[in-house]
């Protein structure tokens, strides 16, 4: 028992260190490869036209630091906090009749309550006005 208890945990730590091996690989890969420029892996030849700007094979209107309005990442913040809630709401509503029985009202009640602490948020947000695009 305890030993297929931290068998569970050897699996995790292999992903774990896949997952950090891959990307460091290639990221050294690319790094070897950039220093062999004698062997012209990737030659390095800058023009006007690899420096510029692409946006959509038009002409660049402003510079490249524009300033940025934060509504539109306050906005996308909310967004991904209620994402995430449906996220936790679909497999919750699709277990809820087998949790029901064994758990009763309290199932019930612990959603309310998760609901009810986002919904205060969303309040606190829209009384703030960082709803508000005005």
């Amino acid at each position: 028992m305890v030993d297929e208890y931290f068998r569970q945990y050897g699996l995790l730590a292999i992903f774990a260190a896949v997952a950090l091996a891959v990307p460091a690989g290639m990221l050294a890969g690319s790094w070897l490869l950039s220093l062999a420029s004698l062997a012209r892996v990737r030659p390095s030849k800058p023009d006007a036209v690899k420096l510029s700007i692409y946006e959509c094979g038009f002409e660049t209107l402003t510079g490249t630091w524009n300033r940025f309005n934060f509504r539109f990442y306050s906005i996308a913040l909310v967004f991904v906090i209620f994402d995430v809630e449906v996220v936790f709401l679909f497999p919750w509503a699709a277990s809820f009749g087998v949790m029901s029985r064994q758990f009763g009202l309290f199932v019930l009640l612990e959603m309310a309550v998760f609901v009810g602490i986002l919904l205060i948020g969303w309040l606190y947000a829209w009384r703030k006005g960082a709803l508000e695009w005005s």
